[in-house]
């Protein structure tokens, strides 16, 4: 029975780690509870503010209306040949886009839930070509032209913070709302003054906008060039679309990018080409193929919670071995009502961990609730073991597996390299510390 001593104890300490992941499931499901109200306020701020922006364009949309001959059956179903109007437009990408941009960020608070916004004061510049019959080479006779003008495409208007005014050749032209074109489902538009079919024109155009947005920027690349150059006071950019930035500077007080991209690489006029209104699904191309940044924090403290809860039973499971070490290695005996007491006192650094970050911030809760519960344990071990020394030497090394398992959860690339090292560094102590225990006597030197 004495050699069934060590393979019992260690069977109700595996058993009692178990258990204890009942706890640790409620506070991840808290935990996800959480983070669903966050986005809920995020959803309501965007929808009272504005949800994440887009600029399309601008493109030059000339309505016209065309004679055409059709084949059709009669009344005796004999094939005849009739004249019809057919109505469409024509559109123009520009020959360039300059953007130059600068975001500011700040925050709306609901409750204890912050939601992040941006203030984009963005600049766009560059050159629009407008050929003779706006590029109809064949049968142009046939086709009668409207009136163009110039859509911009704003996907959440909401968000503009200004009198929108196109200045092209020198002139300003108000902006009114609404694309006048299918193509974009949502924008501003201005009529092109003086602009014919009968003889190419080459127009210097600038529109300054004030945009409010929330989660993300996007620029779609409509120029036959286009050069965005974007910066901001947000230190944790993440690149997001078809491009990345050809230059980018990222430091703790903002970034600046620039991206820059040409129609072969862009294929916009051919996107354009394909799209019919006729056929929502050809216009997908144009609304996905577009670029820029996203404001969403990398690591929320949320994400990060969730992470540290993942090591719950890592965490769980050293500290009682630790316990069980001591044990062997001290000759002393403890209850397992006292493992789980120690159990439960870990347990409560996640549902401490949780409550704090929502209103100290991820570092600062994370220190606190390591503080309180490495205190508790030592405090509790210390009595246990009826040692302060080996209760201040438990507490040590306890501290010291929080200080582990934070730089885990801060490095987002290296954190199952520095996992895996911590688990095999452990296993390599323990078994170096155990090589002269004699299992079958509990602790009994050989």
């Amino acid at each position: 029975m004495q050699r069934l001593l060590p393979i019992i104890k260690i069977g109700a300490i595996l058993v009692l780690t178990l258990l204890l992941m009942l706890p640790m499931g409620r506070i991840r499901e808290l935990i996800r509870e959480r983070q669903g109200l966050r986005d809920q306020v995020l959803e309501q701020v965007a929808r009272s503010e504005a949800y994440a922006q887009t600029i399309t364009g601008p493109i030059v949309i000339v309505p016209y209306t065309r004679t055409v001959r059709v084949q059709e059956l009669d009344r005796d179903q004999r094939p005849v040949t009739v004249m019809r109007e057919v109505s469409g437009e024509l559109r123009l990408l520009p020959e360039s886009l300059d953007v130059d941009g600068t975001l500011k960020t700040g925050q709306r608070q609901r409750g204890i839930y912050r939601a992040r916004i941006y203030q984009a004061d963005t600049r766009l510049a560059g050159q629009i070509g407008i050929p003779v019959n706006y590029g109809i080479t064949e049968d142009a006779e046939s086709y009668r032209f409207g009136s163009p003008h110039l859509a911009l495409g704003i996907s959440d208007i909401r968000g503009i913070g200004n009198a929108l005014v196109l200045r092209a050749d020198g002139i300003g032209i108000p902006f009114q709302p609404g694309t006048g074109t299918r193509l974009l489902t949502s924008g501003v538009q201005a009529p092109l003054q003086d602009v014919s079919a009968a003889e190419p024109r080459r127009i210097e155009y600038e529109i300054a906008l004030m945009l409010t947005g929330t989660s993300a920027f996007n620029i779609a690349p409509a120029g036959r060039e286009t050069n965005v150059r974007l910066a901001s006071d947000w230190p944790h950019p993440a690149f997001v679309g078809e491009f990345l930035p050809r230059e980018r500077s990222i430091n703790g007080e903002g970034f600046t990018a620039q991206w820059q991209t040409s129609f072969f690489a862009t294929n916009m006029e051919e996107i354009l080409g394909r799209c019919n209104d006729a056929a929502p699904d050809t216009c997908l191309d144009l609304r996905t193929r577009n670029f820029g940044v996203s404001f969403v924090d990398p690591v929320d403290q949320y994400l990060k919670s969730e992470r540290a809860a993942k090591y719950a039973f890592l965490f769980i499971g050293l500290t009682f071995a630790g316990f069980f070490l001591t044990e062997v290695l001290r000759r002393v005996s403890v209850h397992p009502v006292q493992y789980g007491l120690v159990g439960l006192a870990l347990a409560m650094f996640f549902l401490l961990l949780l409550s704090f970050s929502e209103h100290l911030g991820f570092p600062a809760a994370y220190a606190l609730s390591a503080v309180a519960c490495v205190g508790l344990i030592t405090f509790y071990v210390a009595h246990v073991l009826a040692s302060r020394a080996q209760g201040l030497g438990f507490g040590a090394a306890l501290a010291s597996l929080y200080g582990l398992l934070y730089g885990i959860l801060s490095s987002e690339d290296y954190a199952l390299l520095m996992g895996s090292l911590l688990v095999f560094g452990l296993l390599a102590a323990v078994m170096v510390l155990t090589r002269r225990v004699s299992w079958n006597g509990m602790g009994m030197g050989r």
